[in-house]
């Protein structure tokens, strides 16, 4: 059983900064890229953010110059976010994009249950 759990969401002003964090747990062998995403209540998600195994990275546009992703070992990912914005608001999300698990066939992806965002203008 693979599980993944976000942490670090909360209320923060215009210009502040959150960390966001995730970790997946459960026999894994290896995840391919992490991810994380964003949805706001009555629309899709949107892709963030990612970072692949070897530590390669890429943004969304909107984020750029203000969100980093980081990888430690295999399991974990961060979302460094600073100078939030109102529309930064949203539930985040974060994935483990083509996990291979131990004595299991087949690679997956393993979502988290998502924290909260909120930037107060």
């Amino acid at each position: 059983q693979v599980q993944v759990m976000e942490s670090g969401g909360g209320l923060v002003q215009t210009g502040g900064s959150l960390r966001l964090s995730c970790s997946a747990s459960g026999r894994i062998f290896s995840i391919n890229e992490m991810e994380w995403y964003r949805q706001v209540p009555g629309k899709q998600r949107d892709w963030v953010a990612g970072i692949t195994r070897d530590g390669s990275t890429r943004y969304e546009d909107s984020v750029k110059g203000r969100f980093t992703i980081t990888r430690e070992g295999k399991k974990s990912v961060y979302l460094q976010m600073n100078s939030l914005k109102p529309e930064d608001t949203a539930v985040y999300y974060c994935a483990a994009r083509g996990t291979v698990v131990l004595d299991r066939p087949g690679i997956n992806d393993y979502w988290g249950q998502g924290t909260q965002v909120t930037v107060s203008s």
